[in-house]
């Protein structure tokens, strides 16, 4: 049997026709009417009108932190439960990452931590340059709660809706719930450019900004004339053509992704200490990856074991950025949510291109692994 990976490309004959008319157009460099067209359609999707297409996720959040003010020596609060390159494009940007934890509610940051960690900022006269909210495996976090406090304090709040393209607070797209969003189009992700990002905002001379920004800062001029350091961050015309037609399937994607985790709640309803990822009462989730939480950790390794000889990827939650060794000594607020999910939870394979038979495939490897005597 092959191999079942845990969230590949769902792409077809609709993305390579789209791609061969793309280079057929000889729009191949890194600029050209897919491009365009690419930050026109999630313009349109979002409702915000400065749409920057990037070369990743992570380029997009590195400059939308630029954007927002932060500079070297800046503290910038960080949700901890995410992946890696969130915390990396606050250093980057030559900042300190103050990590706070995550809610139970959606395993999104934590409100309550949040406004503790402020409080304790302005008693030290210091407060963030950026708040940095992460919209973890496809749902949003508690925006109402978030934004207010930190539009008291006149602080930008990030949103980093990797994950969460095609999700929604209480009916508002993913993206536009801060001050400046950004999405991943990495290979994982619930649709993809190979790799890419965008970067959007509801100001258009913003995104003129990151646009300059990302094309290295090159000035109007017939020579090559730098006023300040620039960045090679633009997507190319074809990934944007690509990107163009999966966005075009990106209903379909979410619906599919959502009957499958309903197929994987059908086929493990009956698994005693299995729970499945909350969904908060404000998010429209899109459905990103489905993830299981067990009753105790050695369950979940005995499960992912299981899925492993049965030729399954699957992969435990992330690993909060406060645990990381490259961040371990950062100061962080934390009521140990991100470390029990990491401990507990398991990530399935979600992708909108997985068959019912190979969802049943993976619910009957991880029972046999659940069931299985403990050492």
């Amino acid at each position: 049997m092959a191999r079942i990976h845990l969230s590949p490309p769902d792409v077809g004959d609709l993305e390579r026709e789209a791609l061969l008319r793309a280079f057929d157009s000889g729009w191949v460099a890194p600029v050209g009417p897919e491009l365009d067209g690419f930050e026109r359609d999630v313009a349109a999707l979002t409702g915000w009108s400065g749409a920057v297409a990037m070369s990743s996720g992570t380029a997009a959040l590195h400059l939308a932190l630029l954007v927002s003010g932060v500079r070297p020596g800046d503290d910038v609060f960080v949700s901890s439960f995410t992946f890696v390159a969130t915390a990396n494009a606050v250093v980057y940007c030559g900042a300190e990452p103050v990590f706070i934890d995550s809610e139970t509610t959606s395993w999104n940051m934590d409100p309550a931590l949040l406004g503790e960690a402020l409080d304790d900022a302005k008693r030290r006269g210091k407060l963030p340059a950026a708040v940095v909210v992460v919209d973890l495996y496809g749902q949003c976090a508690d925006y109402e709660a978030i934004v207010p406090m930190c539009r008291e304090l006149g602080i930008p709040v990030v949103e980093d809706a990797a994950e969460a393209l095609g999700a929604t607070h209480y009916g508002r797209p993913a993206g536009t719930l801060g001050d400046v969003g950004l999405f991943s189009f990495n290979g994982n992700k619930i649709i993809t450019t190979s790799g890419g990002g965008m970067l959007v905002t509801p100001h258009d001379e913003v995104a003129e900004r990151v646009r300059h920004l990302a094309t290295q800062a090159r000035m109007p001029a017939p020579h090559y004339e730098h006023e300040e350091v620039g960045y090679n961050y633009r997507l190319s015309n074809l990934l944007a053509a690509l990107g163009r037609a999966q966005l075009a399937r990106l209903p379909a994607m979410i619906e599919r992704r959502i009957e499958i985790n309903d197929r994987y709640r059908e086929l493990l309803a009956g698994v005693d200490g299995l729970e499945f990822m909350p969904i908060a009462p404000w998010s429209g989730w899109n459905g990103w990856l489905t993830c299981v939480t067990f009753d105790t950790g050695g369950r979940r390794d005995r499960a992912m074991a299981a899925l492993a000889a049965a030729d399954v990827e699957s992969r435990p939650a992330w690993k909060p950025m406060h645990l990381q060794p490259v961040f371990e000594h950062h100061r962080m607020w934390t009521g140990g949510v991100g470390d029990d999910v990491f401990a507990r939870t398991l990530c399935l394979p979600s992708s909108s291109a997985l068959p019912d038979s190979d969802v049943e495939r993976v619910a009957h490897a991880l029972i046999s692994g659940v069931h299985a005597p403990s050492d």
